[in-house]
């Protein structure tokens, strides 16, 4: 049946799609790879801004803005750590309110604003011939003007980051066999292809911040991300918009929040007061409900049908309480993945990094071997061992999202063991030629040492990130799928901001009468290597947990056509 819809941009709750126009989606003109590709574009953008920011933010804080290694490494996490916990937020109100499409539409302008004011912060800023070290002390305006703008980066992605990939993922209709499979090869090719825009901003705009000017190195980003949102704005025709939810139909939040006041409510009651739901209740917890969440069943026994919640109303609050155990387990991914932007940048700095004579290679650089990973795994995953493990398995996907999640954190805890090995050596070369109080001269030990823990992470990405978002998305409620990619970021982001804390407090307690610490500004001095073997054991640690917590875990079922 065709239906209508006043509005096609403000989206609701009901699961079928329609069109621009309002009209039902039809499968062959709207939506699928056509629509996603435009989505993507955007998101290749946005991450061409957000890493023409973040890779090389540290050496931004400690050359022109004067900072100590361990206060910047600091406000470079803490920075992160919320620009993941906001899309919380974005994704509430875009939910509850505005709709993915126009949620990104105002998050995409905030963004271009916060981009172009970093620029005009990077102008003002004094800075001596080599662009590295501050010329003389950067006013307190100026300070608060890059920290606003660098903030209000963070404010845009609360509502751009959980909302683009949500409705990339919406063109594709689960209830449909192939569509789903293409759902799961979206995830593969949207990271592969943000990675490109990552690595793009580490080879081109890292070297332009460093060799030309930060002023023109942000200012670039800006420009890309303005151009995408007029590239998205042009798509608009062939997108898949959720329809409208009805005056009448209960918003989604109020809906599953009801379940846990009336589970409270009802705590004392029992199925045998109020027989007339015990059949709903049986119906329920057929579903695959455990002992530990029968107490949302309570939410069936009421007086009256209108005080009542519905079974889909109790499964759809169990499988957001469910995904609380594993959130907790993948910060411990979050935390060694916070190191890359940081402290392996910093490691590379001291390091022989001559890629030609007269030519030396920017450290942060080095994060594109990050990228180069995925873009090269990422296709030998999906088309290799996606066909190869779905003959054995029988999983659509090959691997549960599960599985796939706790591979990446065992190679995640490797890449900690091989970062620590190489900071080893790198401190008994500095020891050797007598290098120990000489930060400022280059280690005799080329910065190719680091290749193994940057192309390490990138596989670890393949195999956690990417199946987190998978396994965000697909466990939450349909008309939640915003908030289900924030759980996501939100792991991130919480994951930064207890790695900010956890070098605070290193910083703090390994501090001797030298004043130096295992994150010493001098780092021929200080102890790296003990910090990544700490994360290492964190990381182990972390899976051990994610691995007792998995083999519990039920997946959510969703009927197909």
């Amino acid at each position: 049946m065709v239906t209508t819809a006043e509005n096609p941009l403000q989206e609701g709750y009901v699961i079928d799609a329609v069109d621009h126009y309002g009209l039902a989606a039809g499968r062959s003109n709207t939506g699928r790879w056509r629509a996603a590709w435009f989505i993507i574009g955007v998101e290749v953008a946005e991450r061409f801004a957000y890493y023409g920011i973040a890779s090389n933010l540290i050496s931004y804080l400690t050359g022109p803005l004067g900072q100590s290694t361990a206060v910047a490494a600091a406000n470079v996490n803490a920075w992160s750590g919320i620009s993941c916990l906001l899309p919380v937020l974005g994704a509430f109100v875009a939910d509850a309110f505005l709709g993915r499409y126009r949620t990104i539409i105002i998050a995409s302008l905030v963004y271009v604003l916060g981009m172009a004011l970093l620029t005009l912060s990077a102008l003002l800023v004094p800075i001596t011939s080599e662009n590295t070290e501050v010329a003389s002390s950067p006013s307190s305006l100026l300070n608060v003007l890059f920290f606003i703008s660098l903030y209000l980066v963070a404010i845009a992605q609360s509502g751009h980051k959980p909302c683009v990939q949500a409705f990339g993922a919406d063109q594709f209709d689960e209830k449909d066999p192939k569509e789903k499979r293409d759902r799961s090869s979206f995830f593969n090719w949207w990271y592969l292809s943000l990675s490109v825009g990552i690595c793009l901003a580490i080879v081109v705009v890292v070297y332009i911040q460093e060799a030309v000017s930060w002023a023109l190195g942000f200012g670039i980003p800006c420009v890309f991300m303005l151009i995408s949102l007029v590239l998205f704005v042009l798509g608009r025709k062939s997108y898949r918009y959720a329809k409208i939810r009805p005056e009448e139909e209960t918003n989604p939040f109020t809906r599953i929040g009801r379940v846990f006041f009336e589970a409270f409510k009802n705590q004392r009651s029992s199925s045998s007061q109020l027989c007339q739901n015990q059949t709903e209740m049986e119906a329920n917890t057929s579903q695959g409900s455990t002992e530990s969440l029968r107490f949302l069943n309570k939410a069936l026994l009421a007086p009256t049908v209108e005080n009542a919640c519905s079974v889909s109303d109790v499964k759809d609050a169990t499988a957001l309480v469910r995904l609380i155990p594993v959130w907790f387990t993948t910060l411990f991914y979050a935390i060694p993945y916070a190191q890359y932007m940081t402290f392996f940048t910093k490691q590379g700095v001291t390091m022989e990094r001559t890629l030609l004579p007269g030519v030396k290679i920017s450290p942060a650089s080095l994060q594109v071997l990050i990228g180069i990973s995925i873009v090269v795994f990422v296709p030998i995953y999906d088309r290799v061992l996606v066909p190869v493990s779905r003959s054995i398995t029988k999983e659509p996907c090959g691997i549960t999202t599960l599985k796939r999640i706790g591979t990446g954190m065992v190679l995640a805890t490797l890449t900690m063991a091989v970062a620590a090995l190489v900071e080893t050596k790198r401190l008994e070369t500095a020891k050797e030629h007598g290098l120990i109080d000489q930060p400022q001269t280059t280690v005799p030990m080329s910065i190719w040492w680091l290749i193994p823990q940057y192309l390490l992470l990138g596989l670890a990405d393949v195999f956690t990130l990417v199946g987190m978002q998978e396994f965000f998305y697909s466990q939450v409620p349909t008309e939640l799928r915003s908030i289900g990619l924030a759980f996501y970021l939100s792991a991130l982001g919480v994951g930064s901001l207890l790695s900010s804390l956890l070098i605070s407090l290193i910083d703090l307690t390994t501090r001797g009468d030298d004043g130096n610490s295992w994150l010493s500004s001098n780092l021929n001095r200080a102890h790296l290597d003990y910090f990544y073997w700490l994360l290492a054991v964190i990381s182990a640690v972390g899976f051990s947990a994610f691995l007792f917590v998995s083999k519990s875990y039920i997946y959510r079922r969703v009927v197909t056509v």
